[in-house]
Formats: structure tokens, C-alpha cells, sequence
């Protein structure tokens, strides 16, 4: 029997610049990691590759006056109010940066006591002492100071509040901040409205449609085409960006399929065997400390092969043991549980209770939070994770 079951390996890769042939140098790094660690490749084997790398090879960048330049010819420049922004420097400074740049006015939306990804402006409880509804209360930065004075984040040593205040003003832009969960507070008090919320966007823009929002627009709509030669994705447009420099961005990478799929061509041939691939972004997890999601990108996994779609279809070896063979133990309960793994179908275990407790998350999901927290986001320099048995169960041998 097998003892080792899944292994994942973090792949050093040479730094990537522009025009550089991502597929081909993944592909490469993999295959002196399989020299170097005398690993012998083997069918389901995946290959992932962190989106960063793959963007900047493409060169998919633009400038915060690109930014401004979409952001004003779609709204006009007046009054803009953006809802529900995260509270990340990293994330969203520069895009406030542009946004202010287009505008007169800029009316941002808080939502409290955390944004989208779990970045805290204000502890629940100090909420329920104060009396304060979140659901319902919209304060103005005066009413949040009164209530809770100036709230520090604990990790960037930022009061956002001030920050995004300072930003929008140095921008030439009025600044106007609130607090609040209900979108259609906006609809009033600005010409424009921009839902900077990532994974509930779509209900936002739905909500500001609704309370008779003219002029509605989401991240995704802005730079998903190119501006005076930007960079873009015509998908998931400023989603899934970050900060590249103080001036520009990186965003999301385009073609991420024709991407995995190439490194899967070069490293199958190779190896005569069959290799998954992907891209990868941010995991999808909660950090049980800090209470900070880890996804702020629009997805996890932008681009992978078609034998990655799907859920896992497991049995709970735990309740096999415990329930179903409870009378048996050693060799005899080990080929009792292989022999019930081994007449599994294709057909969904949903509902099975030898199934509970395996939760369906999608596969992409599932290993690209895997690769995400293999690679990091400091200094390791792996770009590329490289797994094997991620696919195998108990009974292989």
C-alpha cells in the first residue's frame, strides 16, 4: 500500500517581464523540478500558475489616468458615488486614485462594521453597545466618530476613513465618506454610481437599477477594453487588480484557458503522461484570527483545463469506519472501505450520508486555495505549484 497521498511542491521560476512566454517557461521550471527532485510525473498530475506572473508576462497594465479616462467618458465626471470598495491600499488605492482624477465629487460608501473580504472598521460588539444597526443606519464620519472614534486597521497601521478622505481630496475631488450597507443611498446624491464590490456586485448594480440609478456601473465595466493602448480584461475589467507601481496597475490576465492549456500541451508531451494545468489567483479562505477572506480577486482560478471542472465526489472514510463497518477493524476493515470506494459511479454522492461532511466546493476552487497558500504572496519566488495525487483516493496503490 501507498503511503503517501497528495504532495505539492512549490516551483521556483526565473522573474517574469513582458513578452516572456509564460507557458514555456512554466513548462521548463517543471521539468528541472522534475530532474532536480527526481520526481516521476503520472496522469492527473496539475500544474498551476499564479495569475501575477501571468498577467505581467502579458504586459497587462494601465495607468491611473487611463483609468480616469474610461471612468469619465462612462459617467460624465460629476458626482460619483463608489459603494462598498475594500478597505485595501493594495487593492483599491490606485483606482479611487482614477476615479477621483474623473470627478467633481466623490461620495464613497463604507460598508460596516466589515468590507467584503472581512477588513473590520468597527468590532460588532462595539456596534451592539452603541446601539447601532448596520443593516439599516447610514452614518456620516461624524456620527462613526462619535460612536467609535478613530479606528486604526491592526495590520496596515491605516485609518481608512482618513486615507480615503486624503486620497480623493489630493485628486483635486471633494471628498464625501459614509457609512452604510443600503446602496440606493447613493442614488440622491450622485450623477453616477459605482459598485466596487466584487463577489455581490451583480445585486448591487440590481439594487441601484431598481432606486433609478442613470448611470450604473461595477470594477468590471471599466478598462474591459483598452484605453489610449491600457491593458484590460474584457471580463472582469479593474477586478482582480493590484498595485504596481504608484502610478499604475496590474490587472487581471486575459486568456487564461489558452494559457493552461499550452503548458498542459508542452508538459504532456514531454512526459507522456496526462498533466492538468491552471491559473491561479487568491484562495478561497478565512483567516480564523484576522477574519479577513482571503478572496479578493473576482475568482479563484481565471483559466484551467477541462479535466479540472467539478466538484470532488467522496465518500467520508470516518463515517464508513464508524458506521457502516463498525464491527470490523484492520486488513478486514481496510478492503471493506477500499471495495465501497472501488464500486463507486460516476453519479453524484449529494444527499448520500456516506458523503456528509465533504463539502462541494468546486475543484478549481479547492486546489487553487491549496496553491495560494503554498506560494504566498512575499518572497518564496514559487510562482508555479506542481501536485500530484490530488485525484487519488484510498485504494490507490
Amino acid at each position: 500500500m501507498r503511503t503517501i497521498g497528495t504532495v505539492v511542491r512549490g516551483v521556483r521560476a526565473p522573474i517574469i517581464r513582458q513578452g516572456d512566454d509564460i507557458a514555456k517557461i512554466t513548462a521548463e521550471a517543471v521539468q528541472a523540478a522534475w530532474a532536480e527532485a527526481g520526481i516521476t510525473p503520472r496522469d492527473r498530475d496539475v500544474v498551476a500558475v499564479t495569475e501575477s506572473v501571468v498577467a505581467r508576462s502579458q504586459g497587462n497594465y494601465a495607468t491611473i489616468q487611463q483609468i480616469a479616462a474610461d471612468v469619465k467618458a462612462k459617467t460624465g465626471g460629476g458626482t460619483i458615488g463608489v459603494a462598498f470598495p475594500i478597505t485595501s491600499r493594495n487593492r483599491f488605492s490606485l483606482l479611487l486614485k482614477g476615479i477621483s482624477l474623473a470627478a467633481k465629487k466623490v461620495v464613497v460608501l463604507l460598508s460596516y462594521p466589515a468590507d467584503e473580504v472581512g477588513n473590520h472598521l468597527v468590532d460588532i460588539d462595539q456596534l451592539d453597545e452603541a446601539g447601532v444597526n448596520p443593516y439599516t443606519d447610514t452614518l456620516t464620519v461624524a456620527q462613526f466618530r462619535e460612536k467609535f472614534g478613530h479606528i486604526i486597521h491592526p495590520f496596515t497601521g491605516v485609518d481608512y476613513i482618513d486615507f480615503f478622505t486624503d486620497l480623493i481630496e489630493g485628486c483635486g475631488a471633494e471628498a464625501e465618506i459614509l457609512l452604510g450597507n443600503r446602496i440606493q443611498t447613493l442614488v440622491p446624491l450622485c450623477d453616477a454610481v459605482i459598485a466596487a464590490d466584487i463577489h455581490t456586485r451583480f445585486r448591487s448594480k440590481r439594487q441601484l437599477k431598481a432606486a433609478g440609478c442613470k448611470v450604473i456601473l461595477g470594477l468590471d465595466d471599466i478598462l474591459n477594453a483598452s484605453v489610449d493602448g491600457s491593458g484590460y480584461n474584457e471580463k472582469y475589467g479593474l477586478l482582480g487588480s493590484n498595485k504596481a507601481t504608484e502610478e499604475t496597475i496590474k490587472l487581471f490576465p486575459r486568456d487564461c484557458t489558452a494559457v493552461a492549456q499550452r503548458i498542459s500541451d508542452l508538459l504532456s508531451e514531454a512526459s507522456g503522461k496526462h498533466i492538468e494545468a491552471m491559473v491561479y489567483g487568491d484562495g478561497a479562505f478565512k483567516d480564523p484570527v484576522g477574519k479577513i477572506w482571503e478572496l479578493a480577486d473576482p475568482v479563484v482560478s481565471p483559466g484551467y483545463t477541462a479535466g479540472l471542472q467539478g466538484t470532488p465526489n467522496e465518500l467520508k472514510l470516518k463515517y464508513l469506519a464508524d458506521n457502516d463497518f463498525a464491527g470490523l477493524s484492520g486488513e478486514e476493515l481496510r478492503e471493506a472501505v477500499s471495495d465501497r470506494i472501488r464500486s463507486k459511479t460516476g453519479e453524484s454522492l449529494v444527499g448520500n450520508m456516506a458523503a456528509q461532511g465533504t463539502t462541494p466546493r468546486q475543484l478549481t476552487d479547492l486546489i487553487g486555495s491549496l496553491c495560494d497558500l503554498t506560494s504566498g504572496s512575499g518572497d518564496k519566488g514559487t510562482p508555479i505549484i506542481y501536485i500530484q495525487g490530488y485525484f487519488d483516493n484510498y485504494t490507490n496503490e
